[in-house]
């Protein structure tokens, strides 16, 4: 049995995360204080230190609760059989890089390609469990084998786009293109 304390704990601990993401993405990994997270995070910098440890596993969690939420977004997008494939797979995308496009964005995604080494398992984890996910929806009238490539192609062409797009708007209509293009 929980104690009535738990949510609270897990709804805290989920803030300071968000915070935390939202910090490091605003200073980058290296420029980011635990000073500046528990400012966000409106509570002591002692009391960050009680969460944890360090700054390398603080952001970690954070982005490990990032994409697990990513993830978990995807899942249920793709599930949605009552909406086109096309319609789903373009939201798939803009949920997984498309958020991260633009001036608004505060470079989130940096934040993570910069600093693997910090990840652990999750850097290889998410993006794998995301480009299964986009295979195993294409492949609804295929084989996986047969999707795979598609599903790779698209994860390719949104890699490219998100480098190259100035707004989230111009990345979800060239996804749209790309998506027409490969999936019928």
């Amino acid at each position: 049995m929980s104690s009535p304390d738990a949510a609270p704990d897990a709804d805290r601990r989920t803030l300071v995360l968000d915070s935390a993401m939202a910090t490091f993405a605003r200073f980058g990994y290296r420029k980011t204080s635990m000073e500046e997270v528990a400012r966000a995070a409106h509570i002591s910098r002692p009391g960050l230190y009680f969460l944890f440890s360090s700054k390398e596993t603080l952001f970690r969690a954070a982005v490990t609760q990032t994409l697990e939420r990513d993830i978990s977004a995807i899942e249920h997008t793709l599930a949605d059989t009552g909406r086109p494939l096309p319609e789903r797979l373009v939201d798939a995308f803009d949920r997984w890089a498309g958020r991260y496009v633009g001036p608004l964005s505060g470079d989130v995604m940096v934040v993570i390609e910069d600093n693997p080494g910090l990840l652990g398992e999750i850097a290889d984890t998410a993006p794998r469990r995301f480009e299964e996910l986009v295979t195993d929806a294409i492949a609804s009238g295929a084989t996986v084998e047969e999707a795979a490539p598609f599903a790779r192609t698209l994860i390719s062409t949104s890699i490219g786009l998100k480098h190259q797009a100035g707004s989230r708007e111009f990345y979800v209509d060239r996804m749209k293109t790309a998506v027409a293009l490969l999936v019928r």
